[in-house]
């Protein structure tokens, strides 16, 4: 590995933003990929009713085994008490009903399987907290994937991967309700008109769907089970709810007089491997009655919110279908009259999330904004939208953005320099931390810093990027690359657990990413620029961004540089290799696409393809070859370490195979290393130790100032 990088005594004066806490020592060491892995990570939050409490969990990795285990926190909003809560072995997911009861999962007792209901009240001390009159809600003979209450406490949603012929939760998944009979042999037999085979890193199981299904919580546990897509019959509604592979109870919500209930639903069948047309449907659960609201639009229509007070209803949509990096809009349907209006068809931002405030007087949301995510307040009856300073000059990442009572809002605020922690700003000021999850073991690190710059890109628009670095490092150094995925993606101010600039820095690197053409956080049409022009743009906004960080900063030696990506970024490498072939002395490519045509028909989710480059391979075979880093492997020279998982099935496996080889062919030096359990990206902790070392080792190889 490369030696430890020297720290000055004094920081030199510098127009850097320094985002990392005070040095907590004289000589603190630098972060290590261990440190990464084993950073405490800061969870899901519930709010009590009245606004006076938040739980929240934290998961912590033991640094020898790299075990994960969770624990979670109750501390009161008023004084900052904090305690631990104790919950029973096993539970997870904590949600308040209201001012003391709570609901969680938990493992079940006599008479049912896996994860079940549980309810019990928040008994509490100074010095400790536990649950009293704790009871278990569900008895079913399967375990439950997630759950959400009606705000009344009668009803609860549950859901999980089922048959869609099952009218309730506990049919049971994949089999035949049918006939009852089992299929021979261990093939499972898909027809041509049914949509997905496999999808993000599972194979599909035949007739079954992730669906929701509501139950009255009685005193005798749950009873009166509906499905919210209705009965199978001619005509029924076919399809994932919550959506995979990625979607969570975000995807539904009761109304607030718990009468009915609001969920986006992926409609199965042929198309839709090709379409980008998530629904929103509400389902009454009086007469039982299942309508579709968004029927008009047939691009995404997602995260319905209903106002407290039951007037409104506010959900994100997109314009174009097949499109899934369109810009998304806050709409606003009136729920008496069915009238649908834009609340943000004239703000050029994309948003992500969105709630209420508890009066119904105004929409919070998040937004990228250039290397930000601010929050954002919406006036739903002028639309007028207004940035919100919570932290001033150094939001960096908001996210999980819940308002309380009394203009406050708790949210969560992470950065290139440190892990999220929890935050409660008052009547929109300036917000104060109330959390520690890992601010103490990241003070204790060598610090680093981030600055940002901007240049004049492609087409003489402006591009901005970041230098992340050691702070006081004496000597020049190593300049890295990264380039990051999507393609409409950002490598932004935030945190992250796998590619992560601030580990790299520490390694004594100077980390560069630019947001090239086709980056998100700075209006639609620098995001749709990158369309059909992959190779395009991109290339020359990132030549031109390490070259003004050359520029910018002397201390990065430009003579010893890397380059790096995953996905889209993975791509990119394979570009570099053929188009930029003599500028690296090395190259990281992970779950890059390799050759476009095998792509095209290997992967899942065929509308991204078709998007990005205008159509079907058969249809733009021509454009698809233009950028197709295959064509150009005659100028490949540059060594290059290949990362892949053998179940992703997003950039399939056989991509990285198919590089290497060529790597192989040519004589270039190269390694492969292949995770056999792993998908698109690498998530448990000795997996991603193992990719942090192999990573570290091969820069080392390369940038090390005595390297060949």
């Amino acid at each position: 590995m490369r030696k430890p990088f020297k720290l000055l005594a004094l920081f030199a004066a510098s127009t850097a933003l320094l985002t990392t806490p005070a040095i907590a020592q004289d000589t603190p060491e630098p972060m290590t990929a261990r440190d990464l892995v084993t950073m405490p990570r800061l969870g899901s939050q519930s709010v009590s009713g009245d606004g006076s409490r938040v739980i929240y969990s934290v998961t912590t990795t033991d640094e020898a085994s790299l075990e994960r285990s969770t624990t979670y926190r109750i501390r009161s909003l008023a004084d900052g008490n904090e305690v631990d809560l104790t919950l029973p072995e096993g539970a997870s997911s904590p949600a308040f009903l209201d001012d003391e009861r709570i609901y969680f999962l938990a493992p079940g007792g006599r008479n049912s399987q896996g994860m079940q209901l549980f309810t019990g009240i928040v008994m509490q001390r100074t010095d400790r907290a536990w649950l009293a009159q704790v009871r278990q809600v569900s008895r079913l003979n399967r375990a439950i994937e997630g759950f959400k209450l009606s705000p009344d406490g009668g009803k609860v949603a549950i859901y999980g991967e089922t048959a869609r012929s099952c009218t309730e939760y506990v049919c049971g998944a994949g089999t035949d309700t049918t006939s009852g009979e089992q299929p021979v042999g261990s093939g499972r037999l898909y027809q041509g008109d049914e949509g997905f085979v496999r999808h993000w890193d599972t194979w599909r199981t035949p007739d079954s769907y992730n669906r929701v299904f509501v139950y009255d919580i009685t005193d005798q546990g749950l009873a009166d089970p509906r499905a919210v897509d209705g009965p199978l019959k001619d005509g029924a509604l076919i399809g994932d709810t919550p959506t995979k592979p990625f979607g969570g109870p975000e995807d539904f919500a009761f109304a607030p007089d718990g009468k009915s209930i609001w969920f986006v639903a992926r409609e199965a069948g042929a198309q839709e491997p090709m379409s980008t047309d998530l629904d929103i449907y509400n389902y009454d659960l009086e007469v039982r009655n299942l309508s579709e609201i968004t029927a008009d639009n047939e691009a995404v229509d997602t995260a319905p919110t209903p106002s407290p007070d039951g007037r409104w209803l506010a959900y994100l949509a997109m314009e174009r279908p097949g499109y899934e990096s369109d810009r998304q809009q806050i709409m606003l349907r009136d729920l008496e009259s069915g009238e649908t209006r834009s609340l943000t068809e004239d703000f050029d931002r994309s948003f992500g999330s969105l709630a209420w405030t508890p009066d119904s007087r105004w929409i919070i949301a998040t937004a990228q904004d250039v290397l930000d995510t601010p929050a954002f307040r919406i006036d739903p009856r002028t639309g007028k939208v207004t940035k919100l300073d919570l932290l001033p000059g150094n939001e960096a990442h908001i996210g999980n953005v819940t308002p309380i009572g009394g203009q406050r809002l708790l949210f969560t605020r992470d950065s290139i320099a440190a892990p999220a922690e929890l935050y409660l700003s008052d009547r929109w000021k300036t917000a104060t931390r109330l959390t520690e999850v890992a601010t103490d073991r990241v003070a204790a690190l060598a610090p680093v810093e981030t600055q940002r710059f901007s240049f004049e890109g492609a087409g003489g628009d402006t591009v901005w990027g970041q230098i992340t670095k050691p702070s006081g490092a004496a000597g020049d150094l190593p300049a890295i690359l990264y380039v990051h995925g999507g393609p409409q993606g950002s490598f932004n101010d935030g945190w992250s657990s796998r590619w992560n600039p601030r580990v790299l820095a520490s390694q004594g690197y100077a980390v560069i990413s630019v947001d090239f053409h086709g980056s998100t956080g700075y209006g639609q049409d620098f995001t749709d620029s990158i369309n059909r022009d992959w190779g395009g743009k991109p290339l020359e906004d990132l030549q031109k961004g390490l070259a003004a960080a050359l520029a910018r900063d002397s201390q990065i030696d430009g003579d010893r540089a890397c380059a790096m990506g995953a996905s889209y970024g993975g791509y990119m490498m394979n570009w570099i290799a053929g188009n930029w072939a003599d500028r690296f002395d090395c190259l990281v490519q992970h779950d890059g696409l390799f050759d476009m045509r095998s792509f095209y028909y290997t992967t899942e989710e065929l509308w991204f393809p078709r998007w990005d480059f205008g159509g079907s391979y058969a249809e733009q075979s021509a454009l698809y070859e233009r950028w197709n880093p295959v064509n150009y492997v005659e100028n490949w020279q540059t060594p290059m370490l290949v990362v892949t998982g053998e179940k992703d099935f997003r950039v399939p496996y056989t991509q990285g195979i198919a590089s290497f080889t060529a790597l192989q062919e040519r004589g270039i030096p190269s390694q492969l290393l292949v995770f056999p359990d792993e998908n698109h990206w690498v998530l448990s902790p000795d997996n991603s130790l193992q990719w942090h070392e192999t990573v570290f080792a091969w820069l080392d190889r390369w940038l090390d100032e005595d390297a060949d």
